[in-house]
């Protein structure tokens, strides 16, 4: 039986919301905006800076200087200490597998599908879009001038970086996932067809323990 949906999804294309729509459904925890949070309470730093080092790679420069002078995953510069992203992928690693563990949970991104690819109780999402499907729908959330596919397909390039990266995958493989859906479908069509993929009666939400 699965207990765990990990949903990984290109930039613009509208897993984010898919994700959410799917745990309201089921009435399981969503993890994403959550993961953020939780990450800046165990290292007691700011979120804001959990969300640059979100499913981001250290600059060449960051990893060339942490290993020639030997720093942890933490870096002291002058009176306070500096969070890298290292430290985001131990920490983020750590609540995914907490909340698969717990069961009832819909992961969205940071390579979960990576995380927790042995589990026989997770399954694995991919959600894609024509780049014309996902300008619009980043014109609409952050504005015209982040609409653009230069800038779409950066955020991608830095999301397939830190997969290959961090667990040596291609984040677009298709083996890595259960099912892959254009959300041209539909948001709520592919919301219920994950539901039945689950086992769950449309006309019967599951809901938490």
């Amino acid at each position: 039986m699965y207990r765990v949906v990990t949903v990984a999804r290109e930039y613009g294309s509208g897993g984010g919301v898919i994700a959410d729509k799917l745990a309201r459904r089921l009435g399981w925890e969503l993890i994403d905006n959550a993961l953020i949070m939780g990450v800046a309470a165990a290292a007691n730093v700011d979120a804001d800076v959990c969300r640059e080092c979100d499913e981001r790679v250290d600059s060449w420069f960051h990893r060339i200087n942490k290993q020639a002078f030997g720093r942890g995953v933490f870096e002291r510069v002058g009176a306070g200490e500096v969070f890298d992203g290292d430290a985001m992928v131990q920490l983020s690693r750590k609540i995914i597998q907490d909340a698969a563990d717990r069961g009832n949970a819909v992961i969205v991104g940071r390579a979960a599908q990576c995380i927790l690819q042995g589990r026989r109780d997770a399954f694995h999402v991919f959600v894609y879009a024509p780049m014309d499907e996902r300008i619009r729908r980043v014109r609409e959330a952050y504005g015209s001038a982040f609409a653009t596919p230069a800038r779409i397909e950066e955020q991608d390039r830095i999301r397939s970086h830190y997969v290959h990266h961090y667990y040596r995958a291609q984040w677009r493989d298709p083996h890595l996932y259960h099912a892959l859906f254009c959300s041209l479908i539909g948001e709520d069509e592919i919301v219920n067809m994950i539901s039945r993929a689950l086992g769950v009666p449309e006309e019967s939400p599951l809901h938490a323990d």
